[in-house]
């Protein structure tokens, strides 16, 4: 049934009035609903099936195709809600640049401080002999980090913490936008991403703190979470440590993950206190 021009700015006019958490249920419904139709072909040339563990290779191009329309998607809630993407945080003025190197520095130090002590503990080795292929890896992984960065602090950082800030304090919308934050990742893999919940939930606190020491810029935050990406996945493609299993794995991560151990939370704890100190 064709939906005639009133009915449609009526129902726009009563999702301008919803609450937040309404309106980004739309959100996250309409985005899913836009993927839907290229979810599935590609799901099926990559043969991955719904309910099944995900694989690298699997993953990477369904993750490709859900991002690549949130411009689509953002684009559209500017223009309903006549914003830009300022609002959101996102300005492409000299300063996010600066403060995008400044969350660069403080993440990949940060992870370089958190394995030079569980090496200094016995609790990894290095094998300095792969320290070629990390350089080969590194270059591309950044690129990707600051792609897969910009797009979920876009998402969550940006239009939801701001649709949240509406209706909520900054302390309720930054709890309600990490837990989304961190439930959503379930979707992608189940058994790996429960041990990783509260790690996921805190670094979600920690980039809307560092939004909010950035005076509401995303530039900070987008540093932060390129280069834990970066840094991360460098180290595993490289396959440049390897966990010696004297370490308790709730301190050095459960599934070898370290937002699912004692290591982990403390980096992030560690980067909460500089951001605030700062």
């Amino acid at each position: 049934m064709a939906i005639s021009n009133t009915q449609f700015y009526h129902w726009v006019a009563s999702l301008a009035l919803a609450n937040a958490i309404s309106r980004a249920i739309v959100f996250f419904l309409i985005w899913v609903l836009v993927w839907l139709p290229i979810a599935i072909p590609v799901g099926k040339l990559v043969k991955w099936h719904p309910g099944k563990p995900m694989t690298g290779a699997q993953k990477v191009p369904l993750l490709a195709s859900l991002y690549l329309i949130v411009p689509l998607i953002i684009g559209g809630v500017i223009w309903f809600e006549q914003a830009s993407l300022s609002d959101y945080g996102l300005s492409w003025q000299k300063g996010i640049f600066i403060s995008l190197g400044w969350g660069l520095s403080l993440s990949i130090g940060g992870l370089g401080i958190v394995f030079v002590l569980e090496s200094l503990l016995g609790w990894i080795d290095w094998h300095p002999q792969k320290f070629p292929r990390l350089l080969m890896v590194f270059l591309p992984l950044l690129g990707l980090g600051l792609w897969v960065g910009i797009t979920e602090e876009l998402v969550f950082r940006g239009f939801l913490l701001s649709e949240l800030r509406q209706d909520y304090s900054l302390g309720v919308a930054a709890v309600i936008s990490s837990t989304i934050f961190a439930l959503l990742h379930l979707f992608w893999e189940r058994e790996e991403t429960i041990p990783q919940l509260p790690g996921l939930f805190l670094l979600g606190m920690v980039l809307v703190l560092a939004r909010w020491v950035d005076n509401g810029s995303l530039g900070l935050a987008w540093g932060l979470h390129t280069g834990w990406i970066c840094g991360l996945s460098s180290l595993d493609t490289a396959e440049i440590i390897s966990y010696t299993g004297k370490g308790s794995v709730w301190l050095t991560g459960l599934g070898k993950q370290p937002l699912a151990g004692g290591a982990g939370i403390l980096c992030l704890l560690g980067t909460a206190v500089v951001l605030w100190w700062f």
